[in-house]
């Protein structure tokens, strides 16, 4: 359940405002970029280098496939999103829906309230699932083969 608090300042809500922005921002990218076939790398599109933990390790971290993820979202591949990183495909909607509640703050001058203990929770247990996902991939899941090459250039 989504709630808002009573009226304040619209300066008050610049976070509210930004938030919204970088919701934009990870959209127009998601839209510009192409996902990734191996499920990994889509984020090398934008200039950026191989996952550090990939090159150092040679072991996938919990971000792994998280661009390819939300990127295959955007483009509708709903299983290929699921694929590449369940935590792209439940958190891009939820980020979605947050932006737009910020969004709606905003205009209407009403701080969008996360403050609440279900919201808390969900918060809580999400992160806890991240981090056991990250613990479960560092440990039992091999660098895809595409990526192998990278870990062993060091």
């Amino acid at each position: 359940m989504l709630s808002f608090d009573a009226p304040t300042s619209r300066r008050r809500l610049g976070g509210h405002l930004a938030w919204f922005l970088l919701w934009v921002f990870v959209t127009g990218c998601g839209i510009w970029l192409i996902p990734d076939a191996s499920g990994h790398g889509t984020h090398q599109q934008l200039g950026l280098p191989p996952c550090p933990s990939v090159f150092l390790f040679g072991r996938l971290c919990p971000g792994c496939g998280l661009t390819t993820s939300i990127t295959a979202l955007i483009h509708g591949r709903w299983l290929e999103s699921w694929h590449a990183n369940p935590f792209g495909a439940i958190g891009y909607p939820l980020f979605t829906l947050s932006a737009f509640a910020c969004l709606y703050g905003f205009v209407k001058g009403r701080r969008f309230n996360t403050d609440s203990g279900p919201a808390q929770l969900a918060f809580g247990l999400f992160a806890a699932a991240f981090v056991a996902f990250g613990v479960y991939r560092v440990i039992s899941v091999p660098v895809p083969n595409g990526l192998q090459s990278i870990s062993h250039t060091r």
